[in-house]
């Protein structure tokens, strides 16, 4: 009887998580419907010509990232405005979790825990993590961010495809199925060029794992389809200016040493809720510093480690080892003007989400109070990304928060004040901008700003500002 009644348990668990999950991620996500257009979304969505309308994404191709900017031509043919872009986002971010759920589900009996009453709660736990976290906000209640959630989607149902299809027996899933969901997601984000070693990792993270060319044999269309879009994305002229301009950025070992710095920021957002920040507009590193060296030695220190201990604790070091393979190409390979946005993280958190949510659901002594924390963690994390949101009403509101956490980045002072110049609000804009012009003599566009700011010529967007009270003084 008590054994039949933890079978019963267990497939309760098994049917109701997937229902847990989206109930969860759609009450923490309500508040994203709140968010307006920012920064990058009046030039990549709103005011990118070849987005309008379905005829003029045709008309647009070849052009690079097709899929994205498909989506967003079918947002603006719906006719469904600004509460029709933030639905897809949070459909693609939905569809991510559901399929971040089942993949850790696969991966869990891929390590011999399928009959353990704990591997469903493991998973749910880690894929609670994956969709709750406020680190997600960026690629979520940003429109622009869909590029890191649908590119994510499609990257985890080609991961599980290829699981589901190498564990099930079935080679048109993770020979076909897979590699062509690998080829869509390159083609709404390039960083999906990292999934073929994503999958070899998966293959070794297992009871038994399978021989390093049976895990290249069986990856092998994957690496044929990323060899591919690297060799299209070389012959066309956009990603080859792209790639120019990237090198000129700075040279391999500032770029080594940047970036590390950059890595130890971004693991830093995993815990330190209150110091989320969408444009933390982090310094390029010069020359090395005991801040930077030792980055970049913990940086090695994690993959070395990672990769000594996948025979013997292969969920602890997958994990950590996926956290870096997703950061990898996103910097590494080519420098970045800016070394680190939070929506890089939208696929890497998967991992340590993964192994907490495994620790949380362990057997054993105390299991029942971590699970119980585990659910009140998943919480708190929902909690805060609703608060989050928020941040992104308007622009305002949005480089305000900026500001107050990087109160030295010129550019978010010089953004602000752009973002009051529009809201009207005169006195402000000129204070923010003539800061961004004391922090950085260099700033252009604030300078260029505050000149048409003291004539008049803003906002330049929306209605037009009352004429300004004539000055007494003058």
């Amino acid at each position: 009887m008590a054994e039949g009644a933890t079978v019963a348990g267990r497939g309760r668990l098994e049917r109701l998580s997937p229902w847990v999950l989206l109930a969860a991620a759609g009450a923490a996500w309500t508040t994203s419907f709140l968010g307006g257009f920012q920064f990058d979304d009046f030039r990549a969505v709103v005011g990118d010509p070849r987005v309008q309308s379905l005829g003029a994404w045709w008309r647009s191709m070849p052009g690079i990232r097709p899929l994205l900017k498909l989506s967003y031509a079918a947002n603006h043919a719906s006719g469904l405005g600004l509460a029709g872009f933030h639905a897809v986002n949070l459909a693609a971010h939905g569809a991510a979790a559901l399929l971040a759920f089942a993949l850790l589900r696969r991966l869990e009996a891929r390590l011999g825990a399928a009959r353990g009453e704990r591997a469903g709660a493991a998973a749910l736990l880690g894929a609670l993590i994956f969709a709750l976290h406020p680190v997600q906000v960026e690629a979520v209640t940003y429109v622009s961010g869909r590029s890191a959630s649908l590119s994510g989607a499609l990257a985890l149902g080609s991961a599980l495809a290829f699981v589901a299809g190498r564990d099930a027996g079935r080679p048109a899933l993770h020979r076909v199925v897979s590699p062509l969901l690998l080829a869509a997601s390159l083609c709404v984000k390039e960083v999906a060029v990292v999934l073929p070693a994503a999958l070899l990792l998966l293959e070794r993270a297992r009871k038994g794992p399978a021989p390093w060319r049976e895990a290249l044999r069986a990856t092998a269309p994957h690496w044929a389809v990323a060899v591919a879009a690297a060799a299209a994305m070389l012959a066309a002229a956009p990603y080859r200016a792209m790639a120019e301009r990237s090198l000129a950025l700075r040279p391999p070992l500032a770029n080594l040493l940047t970036q590390a710095e950059a890595s130890a920021w971004l693991a830093g957002q995993l815990v330190r809720l209150d110091r989320l920040n969408a444009d933390p507009a982090l310094p390029a590193v010069a020359a090395p510093t005991a801040r930077s060296i030792a980055a970049l030695a913990a940086v090695a220190a994690g993959a070395a480690a990672g990769a000594a201990l996948l025979r013997r604790k292969p969920a602890a070091a997958a994990g950590a080892l996926w956290f870096l393979l997703w950061l990898a190409p996103q910097g590494w390979v080519l420098p970045r003007p800016e070394p680190a946005s939070e929506r890089q993280l939208y696929l890497a958190i998967l991992g340590p989400a993964w192994a907490l949510g495994r620790w949380v659901a362990g057997r054993g002594r105390g299991a029942a109070p971590r699970l119980a924390a585990g659910l009140a963690l998943a919480a708190g994390l929902g909690a805060a990304t609703a608060r989050r949101s928020l941040v992104y009403v308007d622009e305002v509101t949005f480089w305000s928060d900026v500001v107050r956490k990087a109160p030295g980045s010129a550019r978010a002072h010089a953004n602000l004040g752009h973002a009051l110049a529009l809201a009207c609000r005169r006195a402000e804009a000129e204070a923010s901008l003539a800061l961004a012009l004391a922090l950085d003599p260099g700033q252009f566009r604030a300078a260029a700003n505050l000149r048409l700011l003291r004539e008049g010529a803003l906002p330049d967007r929306g209605a037009p500002c009352a004429p300004a009270a004539p000055d007494p003084r003058r």
